[in-house]
Parts: structure tokens; sequence; C-alpha cells
């Protein structure tokens, strides 16, 4: 396993990152806990959860998979192994109940977030405390399209950050790091960062896979320029690029079977884009999850990809593709693939 720098910071975390979405929903907390002696067993010292986990979100299972994390770390007593990344909800009408509608990115909700995933992990400093999503309106989970709203009434960011600082002051968190951020939301927190003193964000978790390389396009360079290196999400687009849904299969308990209103990896396009990808996988002897999780892991701006599976073999799998390196025939074929059907799932 390879371990790469948070950031500017002496922290270091795995390549591969063991996301936890389905704990609480798809998975109950005694799987959760395999999965965890599983993945730090094999190298694995990066764990990425969130306070509205698991998916979908509901109010009667939210905090779930935090409290897993918990009681692990109760039981396992290894909390210095282990880099715990978790994150604030922001803005937003789907989830009225969290906070009694208040999900804004704000010193009271902040305060209070903080707060209530501490409590259900067990811990007394969350190491990467990350923004969900911003607190503007904005492009993103999946939106291209921006739509300026002068008047949107958002938090501004030099005060988001300011409650971050005094986290950290504080000593409930270490570093801080956004997540489905823009070009210009990155690039202003830094700015806010450098002229008024306030932490600098480490990472950036936004959506990245062979079937949406959108991350490139405006977010790559800032990445490797400022040393705020993208943690990958959905590396495997839900499942799809393992190929488990071609020719219409329906695998059972598979997430896109329990939940198929999530479309954004299952159009036609991004269909026949998983055909050649897997197609490409084969050929050279590997699982197409490897591929798609090997090619993620190889990019400059990544420090570290995401994984989440409901068993232990998908587990065992995703996490053996970080010793993989990918001959320069597969890139070229993954390139060609690419350029035939870019981006069919942004």
């Amino acid at each position: 396993m390879e371990y790469r720098r948070l950031g500017r910071t002496d922290t270091k975390v795995s390549t591969i990152c063991l996301g936890t979405m389905t704990w609480g929903e798809q998975n109950s907390e005694s799987d959760a806990h395999r999965q965890l002696d599983f993945a730090v067993g094999r190298g694995v010292n990066f764990i990425d959860t969130a306070e509205m986990y698991p998916i979908p979100v509901k109010a009667a299972t939210q905090g779930r998979t935090e409290s897993y994390i918990g009681s692990w770390l109760k039981k396992k007593g290894n909390r210095d192994r282990v880099v715990v990344a978790t994150k604030v909800s922001g803005r937003s009408r789907d989830i009225a109940w969290l906070r009694s509608g208040g999900t804004r990115l704000d010193r009271a909700n902040i305060a209070t977030a903080v707060e209530d995933s501490l409590t259900r992990l067990g811990i007394e400093t969350i190491d990467l405390y990350q923004l969900h999503w911003p607190d503007r309106r904005t492009n993103f989970f999946g939106s291209l399209g921006y739509v300026h709203k002068p008047n949107d009434e958002s938090v501004p960011l030099e005060q988001t950050l300011s409650v971050l600082s005094d986290l950290v002051k504080a000593g409930k968190i270490r570093h801080a790091g956004v997540s489905n951020e823009t070009p210009w939301g990155l690039m202003r927190y830094l700015q806010l960062a450098e002229t008024q003193a306030l932490p600098r964000v480490v990472a950036i978790q936004n959506p990245y896979s062979l079937l949406n390389r959108t991350f490139e396009i405006g977010l790559a360079e800032a990445a490797i320029r400022e040393a705020c290196g993208l943690l990958a999400y959905s590396p495997l687009g839900f499942g799809v690029l393992t190929g488990k849904y071609l020719h219409g299969a329906k695998p059972a308990r598979a997430r896109l079977t329990l939940f198929p209103e999530y479309r954004r990896y299952t159009s036609e396009r991004a269909t026949r884009a998983t055909e050649s990808y897997v197609g490409i996988a084969r050929r050279h002897g590997m699982a197409p999850a490897q591929l798609a999780i090997a090619y993620a892991a190889s990019r400059p701006f990544v420090t570290s990809v995401i994984v989440g599976a409901t068993d232990l073999s998908q587990l065992e799998e995703d996490i053996a593709a970080a010793d993989i390196r990918l001959p320069d025939e597969a890139l070229g074929a993954v390139e060609a693939a690419h350029n035939a059907d870019p981006n069919p799932s942004p």
C-alpha cells in the first residue's frame, strides 16, 4: 500500500480510502466492523464518512454510519492507526429534518454538527472535516451548467472558514477539506487561507471515474499546483464499472437494483463506455473494478481513491488494485475509449 501526504501536512493516507455510505442501510454494524478489520489489515489507514450517511438519506438512519465506526474504534482501541474523515451537510431542502432544516455552513450549524459527529464517532478530534457540498447555489452533483444567482443568501466562504479555524484551535478538527466543489470555490478558499491566516484546505472530495473525468477540466491543475489533492469518490460509478449491470443484469442486493432512482451512471452512453472499459480490463487480465481504481489512483492529482463495498470479496478486489500499475497499452486503450465517448456520466 502506498501512502500520500494530505495536502501540505505531515498526515499520510493510504491510496485506498474505505468509503462507508452503505453502512446502516445495505450493511449491518457487524458487516462494517468486518470491513474495517479487513481494510486496516491490508494497509488502509483512511476512513471516510459523513454525518448524513447512510445513503439513501433517511431521518431514521442518519448518523448510523458514524456510530458504527465509533463502536469499532472503541472495541479495537486503535484510534492512532486510522485517519478519520467526515463531512458536514450543506444547504438542502431534501434533509429538512436535520437540525430543523438548518443545514447551512454557518457557525451555529457547523458547531452543532461537529459535536454530534464527535459523539457518534467517540473521538476527541476529527482528522479531516469536509464541507459536503457548497452553501451557495452552484453546479455540483452532476450539474454542468452554471446559472448565476446573485442574491442566493449563501453563507460567505470567509465565515465558514473562520468557523473551521476556531474548531482547529479548539482541537475539535485537525484539517479542513471541501467536497463537490468548483474551481472558483476551491481557489477562493485557498486565497482566504493565505490572506486571512485561516486554515488551508488540504483536500477536495469530488466524483472521478472512467465515466466522469470532468475534474480534469478545471480542477486537476489547481489540485497539483496547490497541493490540494483529490479524494476520488464513486470511482466505480455506483458499481457500474464492475460490469455487473451490463446486458440488463440486476444483481440481488446491489445498489442500483435496490435503488434504481440513481441513474447517473446508467445512460445509454455510459453503458456503451462501460462495455469498452470492461473489455480493456479483461484483455489485460484484471477485474474491471481494478482497472477503474488503478487508473484513478495513477492520476497525479489524486491523493486517495474512496472505495465502498457490501461484501468482503468486493473489498478485497478493490484494495488489491492499489498494487496494480497499468501497462502503457492499457492506458492507451483507456484514453482511446475516453476520446470516443468522453464523460458520459458527469
